[in-house]
């Protein structure tokens, strides 16, 4: 994204992928009305919701152990795009490449995979990286690290980081879907586990929320017990765990949640995930991290166009962005350990307690939820010029 914002100001940029496709199956799959929203701003939305297959969800469901229906709705938020879009994340990166295309200040060189930076003087000046031709090199007034939450750049750098510890992990899997299933995305609450449902067309995807560092008892239980706590937690896919036939088929998550206290040093920028990695909790990772794309990109385009780049205009961008996050990261904890902690430690699960229930129904409290995942705080919005194609 900030690929495209600046390339779209007329900045020469290249963007390195590691890998020879997006296909990553544990990419986020939740685009948010902020994130439509910034691709309206661009004259992309209207376009990606007809082109890119994905799923409109305006409520999210949760049913409680206790069997009560608990959901947030995205039906009454002030914005176009009252509702969740659930897309494959390599097609949302499809689709954002092939826009940056058009212009051509754009490269995207794939399979490169970033193995130092390029440091002269204390200043970077590039990275260096490996492909199957051989070692290459880019060189460039700034280098962002856009590279997720085990960055390369980060360390290479040697950002300063502040990490904490989630409660939880995940299993990532599919099962079947059927064409008379509900066509929802749902959470499943049981003592000691937490199911979330994600409609991909033709299946399901699966996450098993389980308490931090428990997978190797939950493999030793063996996988009938694994198929009878899904089939007891999800009963509408009882008729289908057998599908899981084999641990091969169960992907680990090790969730994990950071920030830099710093962002950036001469020549080096870190922003989305390589600066502060989200938990799944309401999936704001992307949306979060394109934001930071937006803003970076409102900051730093003049500076890159006039060819200095001042660690103020860096100093500059984190300010705007250190807000959000940290209060972001805040309310994902707040659910982490007033909702999943419970859930994943308690044998009776979690029953939300009066007054909170009761506070969900005043008209002014009830779509706080929605408004924090869909909206955000403080959310950017596009500032950078377009060139003439």
């Amino acid at each position: 994204m900030l690929g495209l914002l600046l390339a779209r100001a007329g900045v020469e940029v290249a963007v390195l992928e590691k890998h020879a496709d997006f296909l990553r199956d544990f990419r986020g799959d939740t685009i948010h009305p902020s994130t439509l929203e910034i691709l309206d701003e661009l004259g992309l939305a209207e376009r990606f919701l007809a082109e890119v297959p994905h799923t409109e969800v305006r409520r999210l469901s949760m049913r409680l152990p206790t069997g009560a229906p608990f959901g947030i709705d995205f039906g009454r938020l002030p914005t176009r795009f009252p509702f969740m879009t659930f897309v494959p994340q390599w097609d949302f990166l499809r689709f954002v490449t092939t826009e940056a295309a058009r212009y051509p200040s754009f490269k995207l060189i794939m399979e490169a995979e970033v193995e130092d930076l390029i440091v002269e003087n204390e200043q970077v000046r590039g990275v260096r990286y490996r492909a199957p031709a051989g070692p290459g090199e880019v060189r460039a007034l700034l280098t962002v690290g856009a590279d997720g939450r085990t960055s390369r750049v980060r360390d290479a750098a040697r950002l300063p980081l502040v990490e904490t510890s989630p409660p939880m992990d995940a299993l990532w899997f599919r099962l079947s879907r059927r064409t008379d299933d509900e066509d929802v995305v749902g959470f499943r609450l049981s003592p000691g586990h937490f199911f979330v449902l994600i409609n991909r067309g033709t299946y399901w995807q699966v996450a098993f929320v389980i308490a931090k560092g428990v997978f190797d008892q939950v493999k030793a239980a063996g996988l009938e017990a694994f198929r009878r706590a899904l089939a007891d937690g999800v009963p509408e896919l009882a008729d289908r765990v057998a599908e899981i036939q084999d641990w091969d088929q169960i992907k680990l998550l090790t969730v994990r949640a950071d920030r830099l206290r710093r962002w950036y040093r001469p020549g080096v920028l870190c922003i989305g995930d390589a600066a502060h990695a989200m938990t799944p909790v309401a999936g704001v990772g992307i949306n979060l991290a394109i934001q930071d794309a937006v803003e970076a990109a409102n900051v730093l385009w003049q500076p890159l166009k006039q060819g200095e780049v001042r660690l103020a205009d860096l100093a500059r961008l984190q300010r705007r962005r250190e807000i959000p996050t940290r209060l972001i990261q805040a309310f994902q904890r707040l659910v982490q350990d007033r909702v999943l902690r419970p859930t994943l430690t308690a044998d009776r699960g979690l029953k939300l307690p009066l007054i909170v229930r009761q506070a969900l129904q005043l008209p002014g409290v009830r779509d706080l939820p929605a408004r924090m995942i869909a909206l955000g705080v403080l959310r950017p919005h596009v500032r950078t010029p377009a060139v003439r194609l």
